[in-house]
């Protein structure tokens, strides 16, 4: 039985076209505030003008992209990857006491923690600092008592006076050992033994996560044709809905595998943390192993501050600026109030500051003392659907990576190798490989695995994150 009218009716064809027998209309009834209109009405003789394409109105949506800038991916084979860090070099112990001992000696009394051991022997020199008030003292240690329960050594100041005659704390000091003064025809036995000193490693570990998505779609829905031309991200193109669903799911997917080696953290919930234990993402690896810098502006001071810490650690010449808009932006003010004077002149602008040519009002790279910093937005910090929703108290604002690799003690290959500070490992083996795997089942689209009348799209991969040296590492946050 035929529609009445007959512009109304509704017959199909093979490709996606508009014919006055085959064409959707629009439903000018009014959906209300908020409510779009939508197409319905059947009996409608005019034809609307209709946009086959999606308009992309985020532009391309991907986060991912971080790790590969910054770092490489290698294989693995166990459930658990472990290394081994340097500590440093020289003696030193930071938080010591200090008190009056046989005349114008002090005894100073070294804390009692893990992997803490005094080593420091007879005739060594010292440097004994106070922070809380600037002051120092220098002198030769006259005993040591090693192995105790409090061990402690005794020095006797090169000015003839105790610690406390000449005004440092009781407790809250720092002493390093720079050297030694042995008397002449002297031996290193008995009273004057060396304390031999053996290197103790620090071992870090992590493990991997499985990571897993799916996308299922019926048997009807893979030879349903739609209306909108599809186009995603990574170039499907066609009239088919599944195909760009299937494309967002594995999109979304190896964005997750970036996400979660960023985000990750230990599970610490005791009924959970052997079935999933969770990983060290980097987040979570700066805030325990490296630099936190919390209500970071901006500013010369500031930064310095920084300089000086890394000073202290590895000292990487070279490093990455990774950062949310609101920094970023505030590192280009930074550097045009210091620029603009430099020389004699504006540093802006491409070309030697050409009228003709445009004013660039960004830095994308600087040096300051002895490193070299290259500044780049990082989109996950500036994403409405993540980090970039949230700006203020303890946001995450941006992060500092080092460049270059590290020379690490691998437990496996029972020899020193060289990293990327940032790496990440998958797990892999002659007969599988889970860094991304992606495979169909059901009876639909090629695969005739099962009775099910779809097709499933089963995505999954096991990996984790490496940071090594995270003390060369800084984490900026908001104030």
């Amino acid at each position: 039985m035929a529609l009445t009218p007959q512009f109304g009716s509704l017959v199909p064809t093979q490709v996606p076209q508009l014919l006055s027998t085959n064409y959707l209309q629009w439903d000018n009834n009014g959906g209300g505030a908020g409510v779009p209109e939508n197409f319905a009405d059947f009996a409608q003789q005019y034809l609307p003008e209709i946009y086959e394409a999606e308009v992309e109105r985020y532009g391309n949506r991907t986060l991912s992209g971080f790790l590969k800038m910054v770092g490489a991916e290698m294989p693995m084979t166990s459930d658990q990857v472990i290394w081994s860090e340097q500590n440093r070099l020289h003696i030193s112990y930071d938080g010591v006491s200090q008190a009056n001992g046989a005349g114008t000696t002090s005894v100073i009394t070294i804390p009692v923690a893990d992997g803490v051991s005094n080593v420091i022997s007879v005739n060594d020199t010292v440097v004994v600092l106070d922070p809380s008030n600037g002051l120092e003292a220098k002198g030769i240690v006259t005993a040591s008592t090693i192995g105790a329960a409090a061990p402690a050594f005794t020095i006797q100041p090169f000015t003839g006076t105790s610690l406390t005659t000449q005004g440092l704390s009781l407790t809250g000091l720092k002493v390093f050992v720079y050297g030694s003064d042995y008397a002449k025809g002297s031996d290193v036995v008995g009273a004057n033994a060396r304390t031999s000193i053996n290197p103790v490693l620090t071992q870090y570990h992590n493990s991997p996560i499985i990571i897993r998505d799916q996308y299922v779609v019926s048997g009807s829905d893979t030879a349903q044709i739609g209306w909108v031309n599809v186009a995603t991200e990574d170039g499907t193109d066609g009239y088919l809905w599944y195909l760009k669903a299937e494309s967002e799911t594995r999109l979304r997917f190896e964005d997750y595998l970036e996400m979660a080696m960023v985000e990750g953290e230990l599970n610490e919930v005791a009924a959970t943390k052997f079935s999933n234990p969770g990983t060290q993402g980097l987040f979570a690896a700066i805030q325990e192993r490296g630099n936190v810098q919390t209500a970071f502006t901006p500013n010369l001071t500031e930064f310095d501050a920084i300089l000086k810490n890394l000073d202290t650690q590895g000292a990487i010449e070279e490093n990455m600026l990774f950062l949310n808009r609101e920094t970023a932006l505030g590192f280009d003010d930074m550097l045009a109030t210091l620029s603009s004077g430099a020389e004699g002149g504006t540093a802006y602008g491409l070309f030697e500051n050409s009228a003709e040519m445009a004013l660039n009002l960004g830095f994308s790279g600087f040096r300051r003392g002895s490193y070299d910093f290259y500044k780049t937005d990082w989109k996950y910090l500036n994403d409405a659907s993540t980090r970039g929703a949230i700006n203020g108290t303890n946001s995450i604002e941006g992060v500092l990576v080092p460049a270059g690799t590290s020379t690490v003690y691998d437990q496996v290959l029972g020899t020193n190798i060289r990293r990327p500070f940032l790496h990440v490992r998958y797990r892999a083996s002659q007969t599988d490989d889970r860094r991304m795997k992606s495979w169909l089942t059901g009876s639909v689209g090629g695969a005739s695995t099962s009775t099910l009348d779809a097709m499933e799209v089963n995505f999954l991969s096991e990996r984790c994150l490496i940071t090594q040296a995270a003390n060369n590492f800084v984490l900026f946050k908001g104030a």
